[in-house]
């Protein structure tokens, strides 16, 4: 298991910023991702998990205690059963499923990020989520210090949460495990109107998973979320906050919020969101409240591409990142009542 001290943590995230960890492992075997946690467990010692990096803020101070970067391998396909390892690279695994010929993962493409992370955020984009075809979490139980399988039920899978998320000092993710349909090389029915229409056909069709998968990657680069080390509006970690959720009262106030800002004609997003509550679109409250592509002046702007995406323009601090955030988020409920929520985790800092 490799050590390092003082060792810088931006290269390993998407936003390349935060500062230094007091200590750098890095585990390429489950058994060494165990010892690790172990070991920091048992010392006291403040233990940060890095995978892909691409669902994390580091604040500039850095970390003072144990990060531990899971870098082990596995991909073992039995039909349409697929078993990875967490540190397995998300997007390099969806395109091994799609040339296998199965289903239920392929409008999960160029989504950056290790496979480990997936069920933790319940990861999903065009019409798919990772909760439905995963099966099984195999994690490190860190209350009782052992290695547990969880099967979905137990997950605790809601919009972009888990039990995971939700007990983030609790379980360290091992292996994930889907079921996938053999589907002749057809794609899982088309659930994302944006696919479907990208791709001329109508809601609910099937076409080649390996044309669904393209065509995903294509609306994600137009939107700067498929990585580019030469691209700023890449140095992001997608989308940086969620969609919200409102409850009956609180939807009914954002319309009216909506009508005297913008006039009675305008009607924003508005999804189902079960037990009476409705979801509406972060992307277009952002742009709405005068947040509009490439908004801000310094390091730290919103992408070119995406209003959702904050980035760092190449000379940006974590402060610079967090300020422009604040900026958002203050702006947004001024304008219409609602309270943005951050999608990545922060480390050391606070929204």
């Amino acid at each position: 298991m490799q050590e390092l001290h003082d060792a810088p943590l931006a290269p390993l995230t998407t936003f390349r910023l935060g500062g230094p960890a007091t200590r750098l492992l890095t585990a390429t075997t489950d058994d060494e991702v165990v010892e690790a946690v172990r070991e920091a467990d048992d010392s006291g010692t403040p233990l940060l998990i890095i995978g892909g990096g691409s669902n994390l803020v580091i604040g500039d101070k850095g970390f003072e205690g144990t990060a531990l970067r899971i870098a082990t391998r596995g991909f073992e396909l039995d039909g349409g059963s697929l078993e990875l390892a967490a540190g397995e690279v998300w997007t390099d695994a969806v395109a091994r499923t799609v040339e296998a010929g199965l289903a239920g993962l392929e409008c999960l493409a160029g989504i950056p990020g290790s496979a480990g992370a997936t069920p933790i955020q319940n990861v999903g984009a065009y019409g798919q989520e990772v909760s439905s075809t995963l099966t099984e979490v195999v994690a490190y139980d860190r209350r009782s210090r052992e290695t547990v399988v969880l099967p979905n039920s137990a997950c605790a899978f809601s919009y972009r949460h888990s039990r995971f998320k939700a007990e983030p000092d609790r379980y360290v993710v091992l292996r994930v495990r889907f079921a996938l349909e053999e589907s002749g090389g057809l794609s899982a029915p088309l659930k994302y109107p944006e696919t479907a229409r990208a791709m001329g056909v109508a809601e609910g069709d099937r076409v080649p998973a390996a044309e669904a998968r393209e065509t995903v990657l294509r609306l994600r680069a137009g939107k700067g979320m498929v990585l580019d080390p030469e691209d700023h509006d890449t140095w992001s970690a997608g989308s940086f906050f969620t969609n919200p959720i409102l409850d009956q009262d609180a939807f009914d106030a954002f319309l009216a919020r909506v009508a005297d800002r913008l006039g009675p004609d305008v009607t924003p997003p508005a999804f189902p969101a079960g037990d009476g509550r409705t979801k509406t679109s972060a992307a277009w409250l952002i742009d709405r409240a005068g947040f509009t592509k490439g908004y801000g002046t310094g390091p730290a702007r919103i992408s070119t591409k995406h209003t959702l995406a904050l980035t760092n323009r190449g000379e940006a601090t974590t402060e610079d990142l967090l300020a422009l955030a604040r900026e958002v988020v203050a702006g947004v409920h001024a304008a219409f009542g609602v309270t943005l929520v951050n999608e990545p985790v922060t480390v050391g800092v606070r929204l």
